[in-house]
């Protein structure tokens, strides 16, 4: 689906970096060497719904500072992160890293030397950035030769996976849902709780998908929410997360969570 810019666990300890701090990645490539995949710089740390797969814990990463390496090239670091203040006695060092323990605190010494390590590191060029926002716009257009037009469109491309998601994969939307959202909270928006309908006569307050479809998102009642132009535009541009915990969409510098909620189930 593209470059996430966010990680799940089930560890706790995942919460324990400060936002602005760095959470390195590791991985293995093709060839079975141990390599560096990613730092995400720290934006916001939400809570997933309690039956989400990946975990109830999760960090987003700054669009523009996060960075993602490319791990085809790179040699095997093992030497390196055994070198880590975290403890990795296991003969096989992948054991080190399994359930809980996939999340290890490191000091500051460990990431100024994995920040030296990156100095020489190669780009993902794969891991780059679309307008996520007008593509979701398209996706709610049900207008398949706008998306196709916008795919080919992008000059390093997109990858095979989520084109075939976007053409063929993704659930179109059910006007009927957006009805419903409507007619659950009279046409308020459930963060600011303006009411078109007392000024206007309209229903003016859009109907806003939690989980984009764009990025896997499912087209139910439950990854809706209904909110002002305002709020919409808002949540769109900036790319807020939500947190399942507090029912907040978490924006650069505060959150603001829903006053009205009649239908998430918490």
């Amino acid at each position: 689906m593209g470059a996430g810019y966010n990680l799940n666990q089930s560890n706790p300890l995942l919460h324990s970096i400060d936002v602005g701090d760095s959470l390195w990645a590791f991985t293995k490539n093709k060839i079975n060497n141990y390599v560096l995949a990613a730092q995400l710089v720290v934006k916001a740390k939400t809570y997933n719904s309690e039956n989400f797969r990946y975990g109830r814990y999760r960090v987003w990463g700054d669009l523009i500072l996060s960075k993602y390496f490319n791990v085809t090239s790179q040699p095997n670091i093992e030497y390196l992160i055994r070198g880590l203040s975290c403890k990795t006695e296991a003969q096989i060092l992948g054991k080190s890293f399994q359930g809980h323990s996939a999340v290890r605190t490191l000091t500051l010494i460990d990431h100024q030397i994995l920040l030296a390590y990156t100095k020489n590191l190669k780009f993902e060029t794969r891991a780059h950035l679309l307008p996520e926002d007008r593509l979701e716009a398209l996706l709610l257009s049900e207008d398949d030769k706008k998306v196709h037009d916008f795919i080919k469109s992008i000059p390093v491309g997109v990858s095979e996976k989520r084109i075939k998601y976007l053409y063929s994969t993704a659930p179109k939307r059910n006007a009927q849902l957006a009805k419903e959202l409507q007619k659950i909270y009279q046409g308020c928006c459930q963060i600011c709780q303006w009411n078109p309908l007392d000024k206007y006569g309209h229903s003016l307050c859009q109907s806003h998908h939690i989980h984009w479809l764009s990025r896997g998102g499912e087209d139910k009642l439950e990854n809706f929410v209904l909110v002002c132009p305002n709020h919409h535009n808002a949540l769109h541009r900036l790319d807020a997360p939500f947190d399942f915990s507090n029912l907040s969409f978490k924006f650069t510098l505060h959150e603001e969570s829903l006053k009205l909620n009649k239908h998430l189930g918490f």
